[in-house]
């Protein structure tokens, strides 16, 4: 997935026209607001064109050039918030952070500083969403929440070679009815907690039992130990008995 903010020219219709949709992946429009201004970083606004809220992005269209509109996956909107405070902005916006794949220039502030003729867009990590009319901010906020969870973080895969979790008629369909010492896969021996463990050579379960084993024998061994050092006990009684009653004798 491309994170970060991208130029958006695709419309349909006459005039402004309306994006076009990504019908292929179920996108739809949830909400189209009217004479909103945007500002990208530290730039100063551009004239007011339409927000376009869908439950997979949020897109901006000029109404006064065609070609120009700009685009971002709700993926890449790490915070979002209603933004009333003066001293952080003058006028009363939706604020957002993007996320994105670019490495900014720590020295030059990146790319979307007002002294720049072109902007960079894929390094553009700040955008405010200034609606004509501030009492919409509400309104926005609350679609924009809502397709947020629309679109939650992707869960990352797993390593194929670990931490699988299988359940347990899973785990004795893989292992056979022996199961087996030599077997790859080990299952817990608590019902509540059936999981499997898959970690070649250093698995857990295999270890445990190891030391179960050890403690085990260490524990034999001194009872044993134990037994022989009572017998010498008895043994030298036995003698110093004899010998006092041949003193006696």
């Amino acid at each position: 997935m491309v994170l970060g903010l991208r130029f958006f020219t695709e419309r349909v219709g006459d005039a402004a026209g309306e994006p076009v949709l990504d019908a292929e992946n179920e996108e739809e429009l949830m909400h189209v607001q009217p004479g909103v201004a945007i500002v990208l970083g530290n730039r100063t606004p551009e004239s007011p064109g339409t927000l376009y809220i869908s439950t997979k992005r949020v897109m901006w269209l000029s109404d006064m050039v065609r070609e120009r509109g700009y685009s971002v996956d709700f993926l890449s909107l790490s915070l979002h918030a209603v933004s009333r405070d003066p001293e952080a902005y003058p006028s009363p916006c939706i604020y957002a952070q993007i996320e994105t794949d670019a490495v900014e220039d720590e020295e030059s502030g990146g790319s979307d500083s007002e002294c720049d003729e072109t902007l960079d867009v894929s390094k553009v990590t700040e955008m405010r969403l200034i609606p004509s009319d501030p009492n919409q901010l509400d309104i926005l906020f609350d679609i924009f929440c809502e397709c947020a969870e629309l679109n939650p973080e992707p869960v990352e895969e797993q390593d194929e070679e670990h931490n699988w979790i299988f359940s347990t008629g899973q785990m004795e369909d893989g292992m056979g009815t022996g199961g087996g010492e030599d077997s790859e896969w080990h299952i817990s021996e608590n019902p509540a907690n059936p999981i499997g463990y898959s970690n070649g050579g250093h698995d857990l379960a295999r270890t445990m039992l190891e030391y179960a084993e050890l403690f085990s024998g260490l524990l034999s061994s001194s009872y044993s130990l134990q037994l022989q050092i009572d017998d010498r006990r008895f043994e030298d009684a036995e003698e110093m008995e004899r010998d006092t009653r041949s003193g006696h004798q």
